[in-house]
């Protein structure tokens, strides 16, 4: 199973749309997540047309009727959905301690790409596709749950 992973696409703020090679790069998955700061509804309803599609609230996302956090299993993996983790510091411990059954937690808010694991939990946060602020790449991400293990991986649009 592939799943899409976007956050803090901020449209039409900081962008029109996403840039075509993140449309490519979803084409391929099964679900898309979108770990907030969406803006609008119209965006996830483009991304319904490609693959079901499960979003959180972020924080500009002011009055969407959207879950502040989701938790997802897709064949045997718990997969935790926020848009804000908190600080860097304890960032993994405080994961572990909201989502006590999850083995990967996407998030956003940061617009920093992240794929790390720590103790067997899978921290991600695939950056954004179109503000990305001090980072040189505008960013997206995929996940690959196979066999039970999910792992993640960050694709550089530009």
């Amino acid at each position: 199973m592939i799943i899409g992973v976007l956050a803090d696409t901020h449209i039409p703020k900081r962008a029109r749309d996403l840039p075509l090679q993140a449309y490519q790069h979803l084409e391929q998955a099964d679900a898309i997540v979108h770990a907030g700061d969406v803006l609008t509804m119209e965006l996830l309803e483009r991304l319904e047309r490609i693959a079901p599609v499960y979003a959180v609230l972020g924080n500009n996302d002011r009055g969407l009727a959207l879950p502040e956090r989701l938790e997802l299993s897709w064949e045997g993996v718990e997969l935790a959905v926020i848009h804000d983790s908190g600080s860097r510091e304890g960032r993994q411990a405080r994961l572990r301690r909201w989502f006590p059954a999850a083995q990967a937690v996407v998030f956003g808010h940061s617009h920093m790409p992240l794929n790390e694991r720590h103790d067997g939990l899978l921290l991600f946060n695939p950056g954004s596709p179109t503000d990305r602020r001090r980072q040189p790449n505008h960013t997206m991400g995929l996940l690959r749950i196979r066999d039970g293990l999910i792992e993640g991986e960050i694709i550089h649009l530009d």
